[in-house]
C-alpha cells in the first residue's frame, strides 16, 4: 500500500464517519458543511496544516494570540486565510480535544474552552466577511460555521466517540475496515 492509497483511506474513513455522525445521529443535512469537517479532519492529521500560519520570522504560530495578531497585519484573502486558519484551529481542538482546554487556569481563571470558542466562531464570521472572488470555501459557508460553531464541535466530539468505540470493538491488532 502507497502512501496515496493509506490517505485515500484515511479520506474515506473521515468521510463516512463525518456523514454518519452528522446526518444519523445530529441530523444535519448540509453536505458541504460535512465536507468542510471531514476534509478539516484530513487536514489536521498533518502538523504541518496544524501549524499554517507563520510569524514573520518562520515561525509556526501556535498560540491563538499569535495566530491573531498576524491576522490582524494582513489584508484581503491573507487575512481571510488566517481568520479560516484560526477558525479551523479552535474548531478541532474545542471539538475533538476539548478536555485539553477545560480546566486549564491562566491569569484570569479564564476556561480556555469557551475563549477557543469565542475565538474560533469570530474568526470564522470574519473570514466570511471578506470575499474571495472564485476561492473556496465560499463566505457563505464561513458564516455557517461561525453560527454552528458548537454544534460542528460536538459533531467532531461524537466522530472522535465513533472511531474510539471502533478501536475498543477491534481491539488492538485488527485492521480498521473501512
Amino acid at each position: 500500500m502507497t502512501s496515496d492509497d493509506s490517505s485515500g483511506t484515511l479520506d474515506r474513513y473521515f468521510s463516512g464517519i463525518s456523514e454518519y455522525v452528522f446526518q444519523t445521529q445530529l441530523g444535519v443535512a448540509d453536505t458541504e458543511l460535512i465536507d468542510y469537517v471531514s476534509r478539516l479532519l484530513i487536514r489536521f492529521t498533518r502538523t504541518e496544516s496544524a501549524q499554517g500560519v507563520r510569524t514573520p520570522h518562520g515561525q509556526p504560530a501556535t498560540q491563538i494570540v499569535a495566530m491573531l495578531s498576524e491576522a490582524d497585519q494582513r489584508l484581503g484573502e491573507a487575512k481571510r486565510e488566517v481568520h479560516r486558519h484560526i477558525g479551523d484551529y479552535t474548531l478541532f481542538w474545542s471539538g475533538l480535544y476539548p478536555e485539553a482546554l477545560r480546566g486549564v487556569e491562566t491569569d484570569q481563571r479564564c476556561d480556555q474552552f469557551v475563549t477557543y470558542c469565542t475565538h474560533g466562531k469570530r474568526s470564522y464570521r470574519i473570514a466570511g466577511g471578506i470575499q474571495s472572488g472564485e476561492k473556496p470555501p465560499s463566505s457563505q459557508l464561513l458564516l455557517r460555521l461561525s453560527e454552528q460553531f458548537e454544534l460542528c464541535a460536538y459533531g467532531l466530539r461524537e466522530i472522535r466517540r465513533q472511531w474510539e468505540r471502533h478501536d475498543d470493538a477491534d481491539g488492538p491488532d485488527q485492521p480498521l475496515l473501512v
